[in-house]
């Protein structure tokens, strides 16, 4: 007797991200097994769409830098959903923009990264990074469990939050597999709080009588996107917007950690779940880690190594915003109103109590650190 497998199933419908696998013989596959092995052709119509909402958000974006193109993605693709609700023709294409694109995109940040630059300014905000993050997963892990928030959405806005917005919101989504209107919620509450870093993160740098270094340390641990980072930071002087945007590439370098620590517990869980509560056996660690990463990894050794020329790194870091913005479009249009407004303000409440906590412990870090 065959046995059946769902891979990327996490108990809501999420049927672009269903695919069946068999150990033997074969099983009876629903129609979401059409779209998840869907041929190229079937997917153009749906990434078609996507990156034409894309293209759209983008400019938009660049006429509200605060805002940006992503965000803007994703609040167009949930209009065009509830104005036309995409059929069965557009899936394929919308299901793959919101999972190949996004892993893709991924990839390309990687190109953003000198290593050893990072590890510079890493090693002197390490201590505020770390402690930070730390912080904020278990303020989202037990607050979240508090007011009722499932799992996947406090992670999303626990790894937006503490390391850096819609990037690590795209890089943990494939491997904890949320559900689409998870994502939307997550990458709209972190755009609240980023809208409200850049308003009253500078005047609070004043207040405090914060130096160029410690108002970009603050903001580079603080503020989540690197649009908003910049935003801040470049209203607080220029050394402080220099000084954030490394920061904040080395925090990008954290996501690397959570997502191989979230794939070991995502495939606990699962195997626990199939085990019916009993042992959930040896996790190995090759399977732990997406190729996404190991992409991201390589390309930033590449660049490094003074491989990728220094004009190539404006273009690679524009692709690489533009695929997150045609893979958020793509979650918009999967996107279900209704489960947002079952969702309620919770995640919003969470959001913006992170914000304040994770505000509060970079600058206590910095201060007991001697950075202030």
């Amino acid at each position: 007797m065959s046995s059946c497998k769902i891979r990327g199933y996490s108990g809501r419908a999420q049927a672009p991200r269903v695919v069946i696998m068999t150990n033997a013989g074969s099983c009876p596959a629903p129609a979401t097994r059409t779209i998840a092995r869907a041929p190229g052709a079937a997917r153009l119509p749906g990434l078609v769409l996507a990156v034409g909402i894309a293209a759209v958000a983008t400019a938009l974006g660049r006429l509200a830098p605060v805002v940006g193109g992503p965000v803007t993605g994703i609040v167009l693709g949930v209009l065009v959903a509830l104005a036309v609700r995409p059929g069965e023709r557009l899936r394929p294409g919308i299901a793959f923009a919101g999972r190949g694109v996004l892993q893709a995109a991924v990839v390309l940040l990687g190109a953003q990264l000198s290593l050893g630059q990072v590890l510079r300014v890493g090693v002197g905000s390490l201590p505020v990074m770390v402690v930070t993050l730390a912080v904020c997963l278990a303020t989202a892990y037990w607050l979240g469990r508090r007011l009722g928030i499932v799992r996947d959405l406090r992670t999303l806005i626990g790894v937006g939050t503490g390391i850096c917005g819609a990037s690590a919101i795209a890089a943990v989504t494939p491997v904890i597999g949320a559900a689409e209107a998870e994502v939307a919620y997550a990458v709209s509450t972190i755009f609240v709080f980023n809208i409200a870093a850049v308003l009253v993160f500078p005047a609070l740098g004043h207040l405090l009588g914060l130096s160029q270094h410690a108002f970009g340390l603050f903001a580079g641990t603080a503020v989540n996107d690197m649009s908003s980072v910049v935003a801040t930071a470049t209203t607080y002087g220029g050394p402080a917007a220099d000084y954030a945007v490394v920061v904040k590439l080395a925090r990008t370098l954290l996501i690397i950690p959570v997502c191989l620590g979230l794939a070991a517990l995502t495939r606990r869980h699962a195997r626990t779940a199939r085990h019916e509560g009993g042992g959930a056996g040896p996790v190995r660690v090759g399977r732990l880690i997406p190729w996404f990463l190991v992409g991201f990894l390589v390309l930033a050794a590449v660049n490094t190594a003074g491989l990728v020329p220094s004009a190539a790194h404006g273009p690679l870091n524009t692709l690489a915003v533009f695929l997150i913005t045609v893979a958020l479009s793509a979650i918009g249009l999967s996107t279900e109103p209704s489960r947002l407004r079952r969702t309620g303000p919770a995640p919003l409440l969470l959001g913006g109590c992170l914000w304040l906590v994770v505000s509060a412990t970079s600058l206590a870090v910095q201060f007991l650190t001697a950075h202030l």
